[in-house]
């Protein structure tokens, strides 16, 4: 298409007649009033386990919602990349903690040994939605914590706490191809430090309980981490770095989402509908490792397997 490209889509493709759902996209495509064509510049980048098999398809269309539209309808959900440009790998990767680094909500389950678990796992679902102003939402399910004893966090993290699968290797590999992590969340620190520890990152931001006597105040020690802290990171650890930095962001929610816009590469991954909607990259099937062969980043070449 030489000069006409303008969008270039990566998709993990898990059906068995993929090449017929091609043919069938390319001839929907034709008969469509944008009036888009599609070339398959590479049939297989690499066979991946089940009979998936990562596709790069490249589009001469400058609509990325009516691309996701053309993909969803003929394969299903599965884990995609658009970009306008070729996609190169990342030196930087920003990422939210809870839902997506991990599979849990740690103000949620922390909220389970004051038996308060329902009451503020509602008020955190609908934070992530983007119903409720982030800000109001975490100082009120912060008060709501006030009087728990400091030795529930602990045992929180040692119980309750686990690493979204492929979490390790994601950041892992990342940062052995040269990239700089940074874990930036709404959460906070005494979750984050040791599950950063945990997975390779080499940077915390995030919000701090106060702590009196041994047992949690209900109030939060210093500034708030929100989405604009999220971005602003971004932004600082990007110029960091010098122009033209590829910058790769993922999370799941509502607060997430200026950082996902602000990155090269946005995944939303297993996200709520705003978050999905803002990102140019989902994972929506896979696990976190999805991420890195939509980058190109070949199984042989993964870290911490």
């Amino acid at each position: 298409m030489g000069d006409s490209l303008v969008l270039i889509a990566r998709l993990i493709a898990d059906n068995d007649d993929w090449e017929t759902r091609l043919n069938q996209m390319k001839a929907t495509l034709e008969r469509s009033p944008v009036g888009s064509t599609v070339d398959r510049a590479l049939q297989s980048m690499e066979r991946l386990p089940l009979s998936e098999v990562v596709l790069e398809l490249q589009f001469d269309l400058d609509q990325p919602d009516a691309v996701y539209g053309f993909i969803d309808a003929h394969f299903g959900p599965c884990d995609t990349l658009l970009a306008s440009a070729p996609i190169t790998l990342p030196q930087l990767f920003v990422s939210d903690m809870d839902s997506t680094m991990i599979g849990q909500e740690c103000i949620d389950e922390l909220a389970d040994y004051a038996g308060l678990k329902d009451r503020i796992a509602e008020i955190t679902e609908r934070a992530m939605q983007g119903e409720l102003d982030f800000q109001s939402a975490l100082i009120e399910r912060v008060a709501l914590l006030g009087g728990l004893d400091e030795g529930a966090i602990a045992q929180c993290l040692a119980e309750r706490i686990t690493p979204t699968p492929g979490a390790k290797v994601l950041s892992e590999t990342l940062k052995a191809h040269g990239c700089r992590n940074v874990l930036v969340t709404g959460g906070f620190h005494h979750f984050a430090d040791p599950v950063a520890e945990m997975l390779g990152f080499d940077r915390v931001v995030g919000n701090r309980l106060a702590v009196d006597g041994g047992r949690l105040t209900g109030a939060l020690d210093g500034p708030i981490s929100d989405a604009s802290t999220k971005l602003a990171v971004l932004q600082e650890e990007a110029a960091a770095l010098g122009e033209g930095a590829g910058v790769l962001a993922s999370g799941d929610g509502a607060n997430d989402i200026p950082m996902i816009e602000a990155a090269t590469y946005g995944f939303a991954y297993r996200a709520k509908p705003k978050a999905r909607s803002a990102a140019n990259g989902r994972i929506d099937r896979g696990d976190l490792t999805a991420i890195l062969s939509l980058l190109g980043i070949s199984r042989k070449d993964w870290a911490g397997v």
